[in-house]
């Protein structure tokens, strides 16, 4: 009899089913949140099914999407920052992966939403960590009385997309100003069909041309603005410390590195 190949001889196996499970839903003035898990990954929605973050649970400083990671470039354009100030907080993965990676001493994080933040900390893996202030309101209202900050990150977003900040000329110029000497600016724009970021031209005019922009798989476009004209990227220094993180990270991001282009 002749045999039959080793390969031949696994019976089929059905595609297992991912099972999603409601882990927690509420609803305020803004609409609903709602936590699922599906298998090793916990994702925060914001309204019908937009999905705003994804939380590996094993490690909730993993940055599972580009545009995260992108964002993580952003802040590794400073050699040594000290403090962060992230407007919107989401899930908090940036935010624990700037606090793990990063050599931050104070972080502050303004969140519209109040439920947001205790969702996060219930279920999504944020840290209590005693550098992190965690304040509740309008970005756009409570900006001035925030700390100046080595880093900005801008990720205004709801179910509907991004909010009116990503696109206010006065606060976009307010976040800029609000940065140390030598500090920068990492804005989360979504982009057109022509892949340049929302608001090119407000951006363009606002900004002098002197940033430069991340194209993501996401569709989303990520803006790395330094806080004066004779700043530059020093794009050697970016993938050395890019380098040397990598092991700690588990990915590279010489990739994104890559993709990096001055202003559109």
């Amino acid at each position: 009899m002749e045999d039959i190949p080793e390969s031949e001889n696994i019976p089929e196996q059905a595609p297992r089913e991912r099972i999603e499970r409601v882990l927690a839903e509420v609803h305020d003035a803004y609409g609903m949140i709602r936590v699922l898990e599906v298998e090793d990954y916990r994702f925060l929605e914001f309204g019908d099914a937009i999905e705003q973050s994804c939380v590996f649970t094993a490690d909730p400083s993993w940055l599972e999407y580009d545009y995260t990671r992108a964002m993580l470039i952003g802040a590794l354009c400073h050699p040594a920052p000290e403090s962060a100030l992230f407007l919107g907080l989401g899930a908090g993965t940036l935010t624990q992966a700037c606090l793990k990676f990063l050599p931050l001493e104070d972080v502050e994080c303004i969140e519209l939403r109040p439920d947001v933040p205790r969702l996060a900390l219930e279920y999504l893996g944020l840290d209590n960590d005693p550098r992190l202030y965690l304040r509740v309101g309008d970005a756009l209202e409570l900006l001035p009385s925030a700390e100046r900050a080595d880093l900005i990150f801008v990720d205004l977003y709801t179910d509907h997309g991004p909010g009116v900040g990503h696109l206010a000329w006065r606060f976009l110029e307010d976040c800029q100003k609000h940065l140390n000497p030598g500090g920068w600016l990492i804005i989360n724009q979504w982009a057109g069909d022509d892949g340049k970021p929302l608001g090119a031209a407000l951006l363009r005019g606002l900004y002098h041309r002197h940033y430069w922009e991340c194209p993501v798989s996401e569709g989303n476009v990520i803006l790395i603005i330094p806080a004066d004209l004779e700043q530059q990227l020093d794009f050697d220094g970016l993938r050395a410390r890019a380098t040397a993180l990598a092991p700690q990270l588990g990915y590279s991001l010489e990739r994104l590195i890559n993709a990096v282009r001055p202003a559109s």
